[in-house]
């Protein structure tokens, strides 16, 4: 399937211009027209999925394969890279800008402009355990063929 007007449908299809690393018969990798660090790459599925609850998990298994594979070609590639990072944004508030499933694997240099800025602090148990329940009453929804 293909969304009308989706860059990345577009590209998967061969219709856009990409510097394509990698493709297989799923998932498609190429360079990140904005990247945040040299080397920065997408992996997407070809089909296009709008999020994580459009993409099929046989495919979603492929995407993160396929993004474990380049940040290990990263850290061997001439870009000297000090680490990698994944990221995925699932939906508006994720900060998600471009519909269609996307991973970004960048590598990751001691100085570099990404950052996130979160106010993170330690939560009491309690909490956690709310919130662990709540994860796991997600999961047995999955489980019971719930969408």
């Amino acid at each position: 399937m293909m969304d009308d007007g989706c860059i990345f449908c577009a590209i998967a299809r061969g219709r856009a211009d990409a510097s394509i690393v990698h493709e297989d018969e799923s998932v498609i990798a190429f360079m990140d027209l904005q990247p945040v660090t040299p080397g920065h790459l997408l992996v997407i599925p070809k089909a296009h999925a709008v999020g994580l609850e459009d993409l099929q998990e046989d495919v979603g298994v492929q995407v993160w394969k396929v993004a474990h594979q380049l940040g290990r070609a990263l850290r061997r590639s001439g870009l000297r890279c000090e680490g990698v990072n994944l990221f995925l944004a699932d939906g508006e508030a994720a900060f998600q800008e471009v519909f269609h499933v996307h991973l970004h694997v960048f590598p990751r240099f001691a100085g570099d402009p990404f950052r996130i800025d979160a106010d993170c602090r330690v939560q009491e148990r309690d909490q956690l355990d709310k919130a662990a329940a709540a994860v796991r009453g997600g999961l047995a929804a999955l489980d019971a063929g719930q969408r």
